[in-house]
């Protein structure tokens, strides 16, 4: 029997996936829905927690191993194109008629005491009054919330989940469920069949959404994409770390940050969606923060913390506002 080793992603024994963890890094969406509204059960998604066996994700990352035997052919990487294919045309028939959608990120964590929640309720009701569908990860927390406002809009309410090391569940405000096993098929959906995203505080999974999506705003893979973080006081020390390192270390452009807004109104999140939609986010280029950025380096004031980067990527000094070369910016195709 073979012993998964996470630290490895290696077998030790000979055959099988062997035994999981006792205790898995995460806790369980069962365990973060103690509180709120109680999950529905997701079996497809649990076959791996049941089985003891690493999900299709880890077992897709983890290094080849040797040619399995023909018996064992839907255990091989040329078996999990084709499943990965199908998963692509699944989520494809799917949501092909949505039309307008906004998809809604945030921490699973959140209970419906925290004010947050309420605010991604508000959130997902006004953008279904208004047209929108909204699509979550289909999971407690923020993404329960958000489709649970879609619900209560007279909106459709989607949730698109994924398989887990630990047992999964979809909440109960979910009217068009979509299960994946792959990460990156899910990302895909996000983005093709949302017209914005909404981030309110998170973790991990929530950074990588984020970034993911600056990342394609920044190599042009994606347009008129306003990325809305919700919460200031929660997210503004990571926009000022973005501006006062990464910008004046040269390691990105002020028009990287093009249609990234910060706010705590649900209402103007609601009306950048719109008018965003409506006409083409050319509005939102005044209020964005790249245009905060712009403005500061164009203010001589020395009470300003921000400043253009120079030719070497350095910081400026503030005396030297004006009389450095221009500094040399990454190209858009340049993601690094």
């Amino acid at each position: 029997m073979k012993r998964w080793n996470y630290k490895s992603n290696a077998a030790n024994d000979d055959d099988g996936y062997g035994d999981r963890p006792k205790k898995p890094l995460t806790p369980s969406s069962r365990d973060l829905q103690s509180r709120n509204t109680p999950l529905k059960p997701n079996m497809t998604l649990n076959r791996a927690n049941r089985l003891g066996t690493p999900t299709e994700d880890e077992q897709l990352l983890s290094k080849p191993k040797p040619q399995p035997a023909p018996s064992d052919f839907t255990r091989s990487d040329t078996w999990r194109v084709l499943r990965i294919m199908g998963e692509f045309v699944n989520g494809f028939d799917t949501l092909a008629e949505v039309d307008a959608a906004v998809t809604v990120f945030g921490s699973a964590r959140m209970t419906e005491s925290d004010p947050m929640y309420e605010a991604a309720v508000q959130l997902g009701k006004t953008l279904a009054e208004r047209g929108f569908s909204i699509i979550t990860g289909g999971g407690p927390g923020i993404m329960e919330a958000a489709n649970r406002g879609a619900r209560e809009g007279g909106g459709l309410s989607i949730g698109c989940n994924i398989e887990l090391p630990f047992e999964q569940g979809t909440n109960a405000y979910v009217d068009v469920a979509i299960n994946f096993r792959y990460f990156f098929v899910r990302k895909t959906m996000f983005v093709k069949y949302s017209e914005a995203f909404v981030i309110f505080p998170g973790g991990f999974g929530t950074m990588d959404e984020l970034f993911e999506a600056l990342t394609l705003i920044q190599t042009g893979k994606v347009q008129n994409f306003p990325l809305i973080l919700f919460g200031t006081q929660y997210w503004g020390g990571l926009v000022d770390w973005i501006k006062s390192t990464m910008l004046t270390e040269g390691k990105i452009s002020p028009e990287d940050l093009n249609l990234l807004i910060l706010t705590d109104s649900v209402e103007e999140a609601c009306d950048i969606i719109v008018n965003c939609y409506n006409e083409s986010c050319y509005a939102l280029d005044d209020t964005s923060e790249a245009a905060k950025i712009q403005a500061e380096i164009s203010d001589p004031s020395p009470h300003h913390d921000l400043h253009a980067p120079n030719g070497n990527g350095h910081e400026t000094m503030p005396g030297q506002l004006g009389t450095m070369e221009q500094p040399a910016h990454p190209a858009k195709g340049d993601a690094q």
